[in-house]
Order: C-alpha cells, then structure tokens, then sequence
C-alpha cells in the first residue's frame, strides 16, 4: 500500500484519549519516522463536543457522532478508547465491516466480547491491536503473541490493578484501615467516585482472563473466573502478615493445570517477602510469566494513567500503520483455537492463612486442630495471641490444601462452642 499520510480516527477523548493525543504530539517525529508515513488525527468522537479538555485540540475535529469517524472512508484506523461493552462492540465491529483496521484499549469489551471481535477481525483479515487492555505502559500482548510464541505457557502471576495495590500498600506501611486508604487512594485520583470494578476484583478478572486466553490459547470466558477483591482484608490480617513475613496483594492468577484444565483466578493472597511480587508498591503493576523454554520472566511499570496506556496505544498505532503500509494487516489474529475446562476454585490447591478469635481456654487448639485434620488439612505453623484474659487470637497456615476442604472445615469450625469467630481465610501463594 502506498500512503504518505495515514488518517486516525479516535472514539472517546478521556484519560486514555488525552494520552494518546499528546504522546501522539510529543514523539511525533520519531513515530513518523518509525512507521516510513505520516500520521494525521482526522476525526475524535465525544459525547461533550464543548467539554475542557486534558489536552488541547481543534475544535473542528470533534464531533458527538461516533459514526463520523467510522464511516468517513478518509479515516485509515479507527482508535476506540471510550470503554465498556456497549456501545464499544457495535463500533468495532462496524469499523472492522468498512474495512478499518482498530486500536483499542478496552479491558471490558475484550474480556467479555473478545471472540466475537477477534472472529470479525480475522474474517476481514484486519488488526485488532489491545495492548493498552492489560498493564497500562507494561507490554505484555505483544511480548506473549509473539516474543514467547514458541513457549508453553504454564503460568501467570501479577498484580495487575494500580487501585487495590495503592490500598494495600498505605494499609501495610501506614497501619491504616482499608476505608481510610481508599479515600486517600480517591483523593490522589488513583480511585474512582465508584470504586467497585476495583476494590471487589472485577477490573483484575477482566484483564487475567484476557491474559489466559492468549497465555493457553483458548478463550476463557469472565465468568468462569473467580474473583474475590478486598474489602474484607483488614489493619489485623496486614500486621499478622508482616509478623509472618509476608506481604497481602491482590493477585490475578492463570495457571495450566493439565493438557485440558486451567485455574483462573483474581483474589488476596500472603506472599511471602522474597516474592518477586512482594516488593511491588503503590499503583505500580507487574506481571510474571512461565513458559516452558524461557523460565520466568517478568513484566514492571506503571500499569494506568493516561500517558503510561497512552504510550501502548501509540505502540499499537504504529504497529498496525507499519502492516497497512506493507499489506500485512490480520497478520498474527487470534489464537484462541484450543479448549480448556476452568477449574472451579472449590478444586484449587494451595496453602492458606485463617485468623480466628476463640475463648482462651484449654485444649481450645487441639479441638480446632482435630476439625483441620478430619478434612485432611495438615498444619505448617500456628502462632497465638492474648486479646484478654477470656479472649486469644489464633492465626494458622496451612500446608496445601483443597479450597472445598478449607471452606468445610472453616464452617465446621465456627460452630465449635469454644470459637467466637473465624475472621478472615486468605489464600498463601509460594
């Protein structure tokens, strides 16, 4: 294809949006450079067209008809960063049906309507580039469909939302409680008004699903997934934590368990101190992947903000010029062409952290003890604590054990006249 320009068109002018446009702006020359063409923002698509800006544009390339930009045949690739899954598909696909290649960096629509896009996609023999969907500025699309192409991929770890990490890193290193630490994380823009996706899991399920789709080629749907979030973690289970030698983030989970069965998963976990992930504070994200050839490697950076996923979709932008240019476009689709089977978390294997108050009394552990070993649970360590003269805490870790013989035995246990409260289980991840 011979082309001195190539014409942008961009739905939606937000957080991502404004990055975009302004990584677009600051590299500019090194970009053009980069791809052999020029590259021209015709057309931008918002719901405000008299709305401020993050970033200043001219007015005359907004509009608030997002079918401007995608049924204008001047516009080469259409670049949707407005979010969520409705309207979003209808757009993609829209755009795919005129021929447009597009970007995006919706973590959502990916996650939940990923197969019928990646199909359209690959029917048109056109790019439907994501980057921007997992990790913020952190590769790791592109380094998994291609770079780690001819590994078997048998595991994927991360801390994959900035939000919950911010939490937990004030709770862990101020002592504060988990109410005080998300308004503070609110305060400093890192949480929204609504901070629900986040604190309950659900931005983390959308993104490790995705993860594990590309990871063991097969589509994983979101709600196979399980997610817990954490708003139940509290200023107690943090300072157990260290007194341990752990450290409580919120982990997203994909792990191969056979030819045929995957874990897929997002909730806490005690990770001891010398885990890589340990150490990863603040909004910051990494990602480590396992593969079969290469060992581990891993993924670090800031994994949101508007310059940060910016910067993968300018990635994406030049990636997919570069294949307009030489024809190349649908060139590496979807590899979703296996079938797996999601193990339910009831069938999960690991160990496990429980924080209990109970009466101080004797043979108070041996008859928790004796509830642990009817389910086979077998014990690595139990530490306790006095509250008052009639009152102790007891925090015990487990070697592995069966989630459904955890939950049994937890439940057997609150029933137990000597036991006032079973607080918290938190799974431990070695």
């Amino acid at each position: 294809m011979s082309k001195e320009v190539i014409q942008l068109g961009i739905l939606g002018l937000g957080v991502v949006g404004s990055g975009t446009v302004e990584v677009l702006r600051r590299n500019r020359d090194s970009i053009e450079r980069k791809i052999g063409a020029r590259l021209e923002i015709r057309r931008i698509a918002v719901r405000d067209i008299h709305k401020p800006r993050r970033v200043p544009v001219d007015r005359s390339l907004l509009t608030n008809n997002a079918y401007e930009v995608i049924d204008d045949p001047q516009v080469d690739i259409v670049v949707e960063l407005i979010g969520g899954v409705h309207p979003a598909k209808e757009y993609v696909l829209r755009a795919l049906e005129n021929g447009k290649p597009v970007v995006s960096a919706n973590k959502e629509l990916l996650a939940k309507e990923g197969a019928d896009i990646m199909m359209a996609a690959g029917k048109c023999q056109l790019d439907f580039a994501f980057e921007g969907s997992v990790g913020g500025g952190i590769p790791i699309i592109q380094p998994m469909k291609n770079a780690l192409a001819g590994n078997r991929i048998e595991r994927v770890m991360g801390i994959v939302n900035g939000t919950t990490n911010y939490i937990l890193t004030k709770m862990a290193e101020e002592g504060s409680d988990f109410d005080h630490a998300l308004k503070e994380a609110q305060a400093q823009g890192y949480a929204e008004a609504d901070p629900s996706a986040d604190v309950n899991g659900h931005d983390a399920q959308y993104k490790i699903a995705i993860l594990a789709s590309i990871a063991f080629t097969a589509r994983v749907k979101v709600d196979d997934v399980y997610c817990e979030g954490i708003t139940k973690i509290t200023r107690a289970d943090m300072e157990w934590a260290q007194r341990l030698g752990y450290a409580v983030k919120l982990v997203a989970i994909a792990q191969e368990v056979s030819a045929k069965a995957v874990q897929v998963r997002v909730h806490p976990a005690l990770l001891p101190l010398s885990h890589p992930l340990a150490s990863v504070r603040d909004v910051y994200n990494a990602i480590m992947v396992r593969g079969d050839a290469v060992g581990d490697v891993m993924f670090y950076g800031r994994g949101a903000g508007s310059l940060p996923t910016g910067s993968a979709v300018v990635g994406d932008i030049i990636d997919v010029s570069r294949n307009l240019l030489f024809g190349s476009t649908g060139r590496v689709g979807c590899t979703c062409f296996d079938q797996r089977y999601v193990v339910p978390i009831e069938q999960i294997e690991t160990s496990y952290y429980v924080r209990m108050r109970v009466q101080d009394r004797p043979n108070v552990l041996a008859q928790v003890a004796g509830v642990f070993g009817i389910h086979n649970i077998s014990i690595s360590s139990v530490v306790q604590r006095q509250v008052n003269p009639q009152e102790a805490e007891i925090v015990w870790i487990t070697h592995r054990a069966q989630e459904g013989a955890i939950r049994h035995a937890t439940a057997e246990i609150r029933r137990l006249p000597v036991v006032m409260d079973v607080c918290n289980t938190i799974r431990v991840e070695e």
